[in-house]
């Protein structure tokens, strides 16, 4: 008698999986926060596929016991979260070019025994801004301001550059991170890049004259902080981008609204990263608005 299970799809209907179903997800420690599960199931479940995306709390002792696990039971493909991102990598067998220059790994396809890396953030970075109808697209020949210097500001960083925006200025609170990846990243790129402390006297200068700031920093989740620069120094033709997606509207995004600028939030980047590797593992574009609405 063939095994049987089921889940409860994000449309309330119930999925049976089977010895056919196909096994994706992603791992991090923690990782009960995710909303890619719900993103993902629901685009499975829309465009008809036999899939299931599971999150998997991973710790980092038992990363590489849970890599050789999902090879040895043929997974399709992994997401990866924080803190392995870059932990990840020496168990790949290769890694794409934004992967590598970026230095950190989000998604993973096993295929016929190998397993490839990639970093669907930059490109999903780009797609999320050339498709917002309230911004103007990424700004080729333009300055721009990161604020963060983390993960995900070199992702950010890495797709920016390779658009081909004229210099990027990266503030961060700690002022060496900020010099280390903008002088890594200007070496990798060809791009000029400097970075600097948030209290540094060059960045008032550097935001007004920016054609785009990306806020790449999670302090920007809690509504109770102050902004890490001051909204003066906002121009109206400044396009500011917050890529965290939870608030929707973040204090950031609302003093930039006041001061007449584009805005842009974080769930569409969020939702062209997940497209971006559902496809690799598929084979199938799928619906980004079903993406989004689950969201």
């Amino acid at each position: 008698m063939k095994s049987q299970t089921h889940v409860i799809e994000p449309q309330g209907r119930i999925k049976k999986l089977t010895g056919h179903t196909r096994i994706v997800g992603v791992i991090g420690d923690p990782v009960a926060h995710s909303r890619s599960p719900q993103m993902h199931n629901a685009a499975f479940a829309k465009a008809g596929l036999d899939y299931v995306y599971v999150p998997f709390h991973v710790r980092p002792d038992d990363l590489a016991a849970a890599i050789a696990g999902f090879k040895a039971i043929n997974v399709v493909g992994i997401n990866v979260t924080l803190p392995h991102k870059q932990a990840v990598i020496p168990f790949l067998t290769s890694i794409s070019r934004e992967a590598e220059l970026i230095g950190a790994v989000n998604t993973l396809t096993f295929v016929e025994g190998d397993i490839h890396g990639d970093n669907t953030d930059a490109p999903g970075v780009l797609q999320a801004l050339e498709e917002d109808e309230n911004t103007s697209g990424t700004p080729v020949g333009e300055n721009v301001v990161v604020l963060g210097a983390g993960g995900a500001a070199r992702a950010v960083v890495v797709a920016l550059a390779l658009r081909g925006v004229a210099a990027i200025t990266i503030a961060n609170r700690t002022v060496e991170k900020a010099v280390s990846l903008a002088t890594e990243m200007d070496q990798k790129t060809g791009v000029s890049m400097q970075g600097m402390g948030l209290t540094d006297e060059r960045l008032p200068l550097s935001v007004r004259e920016s054609k785009l700031l990306v806020n790449t920093a999670t302090i920007s989740m809690d509504v109770t902080q102050p902004l890490l620069i001051s909204a003066d120094w906002l121009q109206p033709n400044t396009i500011v981008y917050d890529i965290v997606y939870t608030p929707p509207v973040t204090p950031l995004m609302q003093a930039a609204t006041e001061r007449g600028c584009q805005t842009l939030g974080g769930i569409g980047m969020l939702v062209h990263q997940g497209a971006i590797a559902f496809e690799k593992w598929t084979g199938v574009a799928p619906c980004t608005e079903t993406m989004r609405q689950a969201l």
